[in-house]
């Protein structure tokens, strides 16, 4: 049996007034983010206190995840945050 998803009128509501380019975003993004093959990463530099840097490794190895791996996910999260509350 499938699962029925329902949506509140606030979401349809906001739906509703969302333009064509914000609605092709959306998919793009959705799309992007929900890929079946991973896309290609690319490297980055980029400067972090020691400490925070060592208190993020601490989080992530009690995650039982490499700290790159978390830094990532959380990247992720928060575009889904950020679309969400458009």
């Amino acid at each position: 049996m499938r699962t029925v998803q329902t949506f509140s009128d606030d979401y349809l509501d906001q739906c509703r007034r969302m333009t064509s380019d914000q609605v092709i975003r959306f998919l793009e993004d959705f799309r992007t983010l929900q890929s079946s093959r991973p896309s290609r990463s690319k490297l980055i530099s980029l400067k972090v206190p020691e400490n925070l840097l060592a208190a993020f490794k601490a989080l992530a190895e009690l995650a039982g995840v490499p700290y790159q791996t978390l830094i990532k996910q959380l990247m992720r999260e928060r575009l889904t945050e950020s679309r969400d509350a458009e």
